[in-house]
């Protein structure tokens, strides 16, 4: 088994670069270690499934490196061995420029980087340290980067559009598309969102590519503490409760037409395009209803039964008519009675930061031309 590894291959070393230019990567850990924590333009095609992967660890620990191998080449049958090969020649195939990683960058890497280049003559680099070096890398240029940036915050009520404000400009993070979640009790989408893990490695990211903008904030919506499941790093909180705000003010009715968009439309429409016509309305309905639970107790009982009979006569016109301004008046309450009275609050305890107040066109011009 040895003799498998016996070959010189190229090594990649700049992770910077390997980031910053969506490298597109081939992991060959076991999906578990992939579902734990992974980066973005990953592949996972493993050379060990989680149950080889296992049986391989245990016999490592009990009887050493040398009954791991002689275990892995009888797991690793001809025939399973070729449906590797065949996966990650398709890989390669399509990202030429890519690179392969395992944990740690040693035998399962090299062991894949040899069969790749017996069948197909093709010398694919892998990350040198795999993983645990890239993971270690994006923790220390994160708390590198967040220390040493200038942020400027864009506020406003629920409803305002700060995340299309956001949109509107290259020094931005969009932090509620890192964490898949429109940050709100009613943001979540119809797939997942992302590991924490996998949250903070493509945070690092993204702080990695705006260190190019050099001596330009970094244009940041105003977050909580919490994103759905996601949590900001806790330097990265810090940072921005000390930063500017940049105030978005815009009319009731626009801020409703906008939550009856996000909240009713585009919901909607993600539901759909995940499970289906059929079965997305379904899904929506269940979710819109859960979301409203979560806020039950803040809500107050006879207010939250009101709302709840409110969205379940809109769910029934929408379903039957298609009608999505069925939903104005539980949206219309909930913004007024809910997210408004919280926004107060929170608005008044960070006055002194707020250095712009406008409409949506003047914070944009503001902070095209206003200076670092």
């Amino acid at each position: 088994m040895n003799t498998l590894i016996q070959h010189d291959f190229p090594i990649i070393t700049d992770l910077h670069s390997l980031f910053t230019h969506d490298t597109a990567l081939l992991d060959v850990r076991a999906a578990i270690e992939y579902q734990q924590g992974a980066f973005p333009h990953t592949t996972n095609v493993p050379l060990l499934n989680n149950k080889q992967r296992h049986e391989i660890g245990i016999c490592y620990k009990e009887q050493g490196q040398d009954a791991a191998i002689l275990l892995g080449k009888r797991l690793l049958t001809p025939e399973k061995r070729q449906r590797r090969i065949t996966n990650w020649q398709q890989f390669i195939q399509s990202n030429p420029e890519g690179a392969l990683y395992c944990f740690r960058g040693g035998m399962r890497s090299k062991i894949s980087q040899t069969w790749i280049k017996e069948q197909t003559g093709i010398a694919y680099p892998r990350v040198e340290g795999g993983y645990k070096a890239m993971r270690r890398y994006l923790i220390e240029q994160s708390e590198r980067l967040i220390k040493s940036a200038t942020f400027i915050i864009i506020g406003g009520r629920t409803g305002s559009g700060k995340t299309r404000v956001l949109k509107q400009f290259d020094n931005m993070i969009d932090l509620e598309g890192l964490a898949n979640h429109r940050g709100s009790a009613f943001g979540a989408y119809a797939t997942p969102q992302p590991t924490q893990i996998n949250f903070e490695n493509n945070l690092a990211i993204e702080l990695l590519k705006r260190e190019e903008l050099k001596g330009r904030p970094i244009v940041l919506e105003d977050e909580g503490r919490n994103i759905g499941t996601c949590h900001l790093p806790i330097n990265l909180q810090q940072k921005m409760v000390m930063s500017p705000i940049v105030q978005i003010e815009v009319s009731n009715e626009e801020r409703l037409q906008l939550s009856i968009q996000e909240y009713a439309i585009d919901m909607l429409q993600d539901f759909k395009q995940v499970y289906g016509e059929e079965q997305g309305f379904a899904y929506y309905k269940t979710r819109i209803l859960t979301n409203l639970g979560k806020i039950q107790k803040r809500l107050g009982g006879e207010r939250y039964n009101l709302l709840k009979n409110q969205v379940e006569q809109a769910l029934i016109v929408h379903e039957k008519t298609g009608d999505a301004e069925a939903h104005a008046g539980w949206v219309h309450a909930l913004l007024m009675e809910y997210y408004d009275p919280m926004y107060d609050y929170q608005l008044s305890k960070k006055m002194d930061r707020v250095v712009f107040r406008g409409k949506r066109a003047e914070v944009i011009e503001y902070l095209r031309f206003s200076p670092s």
